[in-house]
């Protein structure tokens, strides 16, 4: 059985490796004229650096545009990819091949305070020269403060910037509202509103949603429809798509649904015809309503409106089909993606692999999962835990360890997976039962390379030991030793030695 994980992970390793050598690129039009923005926006893996394509662009003589530069970080903040836009923007700025602007110093503050921190960015502020610390500035690492929940240091750099005479602006307010909103003092959100009209700023979209979402934290509907009365009231303002969306969000989960489908309508109409977010977010809540052929209506919407459809369209289309229970529906989309050019993400299969489980599918999850190493594809640990968890509960302990043994190998310590140690507790005790003596030893050898020592260890160990005619002594030495003491188990468990003697 360890085989099979050695290979699976032998493959990941590989995959891996062709990833960051290669850079695994969306479609692309070969006709269109090569520039530096063509080299880097088809973008594969994120923690792919791209400061060797930047320098190599410079190395061959060809020019370097300060504004398809700043394209670049506008795209790659976009895509949340922060760690290449704060490398884009360090590299703009360590060539010396531009003079920053306080507005370009803003954005590369705001970048090192989402990579590296807030004491980072006020570092950064710091070593500003007094000409570049405007308002832009300031409110760059007032959003910093914000965004990491400092609320002293917020209200201190708010503070400030009215004692240097700045002009707060709506997005400052908007700033001061999250900062509420984040550390759970919603009344105080209304509260910046209203200063903030009586200051004679003028409210956005974003203003009069964070107050919503404060309602909602209240479950206060009245709330809710009254701030969304006042907006719909005013006249030269437009309610956005997302507004109506939060409120349509809201209603479902009150269980208030023709007004969540009159919200929705609402937002649709709303709509850019080539917001792929915006379509995103209407899919989900329809597929919370149990609307498959309004989910299926808008997603062909979607592939007519916009240009391409990228991965994160996909994934949220194959969620809502899963959460409807049509996977069918959703394995023929998994195969429209697949030859969609697309680079390979893992979480599309997974999508999938999570919806069987959940229907109890276990046998699909695990065909679908080695199709894709035999492949050459990755997986991930979480799919075959899950599928392990799904083959203990059917009794199969032979292919739940096979497939535990698998997650265990695509394991990468830091990289956010635990395993449930409810089924590894489940497991032991199964496999002290059932399994021979080498193979419960093999498997404790795996988990304790991977997880502390456990009691759940020692007693499938003794239970195996015990079973195969084995003394336990020196097992019972070793565990005292780990300073795991006897307990009512583990003297229930030497009791069958004593009934089988």
């Amino acid at each position: 059985m360890l085989s099979i994980a050695n290979r699976v992970a032998k493959l990941q390793r590989c995959q891996t490796l062709m990833r960051n050598v290669s850079r695994a690129s969306y479609h692309t039009n070969s006709l269109k004229k090569d520039t530096l923005y063509s080299k880097i926006s088809p973008l594969g893996s994120p923690s792919l650096s791209l400061k060797p394509e930047l320098d190599e662009w410079v190395e061959k003589g060809k020019r370097v545009r300060i504004a398809e530069l700043q394209r670049i970080i506008h795209d790659l903040r976009k895509r949340k990819r922060y760690t290449q836009a704060l490398e884009v923007s360090e590299w703009m700025n360590n060539k010396g091949l531009f003079t920053f602007s306080p507005t370009q110093h803003a954005v590369q503050l705001d970048l090192v305070g989402r990579v590296n921190g807030f004491l980072s960015a006020e570092s950064y502020f710091n070593n500003l020269t007094e000409e570049d610390k405007t308002d832009k500035t300031y409110g760059a690492l007032l959003h910093c403060y914000v965004r990491q929940r400092q609320k002293d240091k917020a209200l201190s750099q708010l503070q400030k910037m009215k004692d240097m005479g700045f002009k707060l602006s709506t997005l400052t307010y908007n700033d001061v509202m999250c900062l509420y909103a984040h550390v759970g003092e919603h009344d105080k959100v209304h509260n910046v509103l209203m200063a903030m009209k009586n200051d004679g700023v003028s409210p956005d979209n974003l203003s009069y949603r964070l107050c919503i979402n404060s309602s909602v934290a209240k479950s206060d509907v009245d709330g809710v429809e009254n701030i969304l009365k006042e907006m719909e009231s005013q006249p030269n303002f437009v309610v956005d798509w997302n507004t109506y969306a939060v409120v349509a969000n809201f209603y479902i989960k009150v269980g208030l649904k023709g007004k969540a489908l009159d919200c929705m309508k609402q937002a649709e109409e709303r709509l850019d015809s080539k917001d792929g977010l915006g379509y995103n977010h209407l899919i989900s809540l329809h597929s919370r309503l149990g609307n498959k052929a309004e989910v299926l209506r808008l997603w062909g919407l979607e592939k007519a409106a916009c240009e391409r459809c990228i991965n994160r369209d996909y994934i949220n289309v194959l969620e809502a089909l899963v959460r409807l229970g049509e996977l069918e529906e959703a394995e023929r989309l998994l195969n429209e993606w697949e030859s969609s050019g697309n680079c390979y993400d893992y979480r599309l299969p997974n999508t999938i692999v999570v919806g069987y489980c959940g229907k109890g599918l276990h046998e699909k999850a695990k065909a679908m999962l080695d199709d894709l190493v035999k492949r050459g594809m990755s997986t991930n640990p979480e799919s075959w835990s899950r599928v392990a968890a799904g083959y203990l509960d059917k009794g199969d302990i032979e292919v739940s360890v096979e497939c535990m043994k698998v997650a265990f190998s695509l394991n990468v310590e830091g990289k956010g997976w635990k395993p449930n140690l409810r089924v590894l507790a489940k497991m032991l005790s199964s496999l002290g039962e059932k399994g021979s003596i080498e193979e419960v030893e093999a498997f404790v050898a795996l988990l304790r390379s991977v997880i502390p020592v456990s009691r759940e260890m020692y007693h499938a160990l003794i239970t195996a030991y015990i079973r195969g005619g084995k003394k336990v002594e020196d097992l019972l030495t070793s565990m005292k030793a780990d300073g795991i003491e006897t307990d009512k188990g583990t003297k229930k468990i030497l009791s069958m030695k004593q009934s089988t003697s």
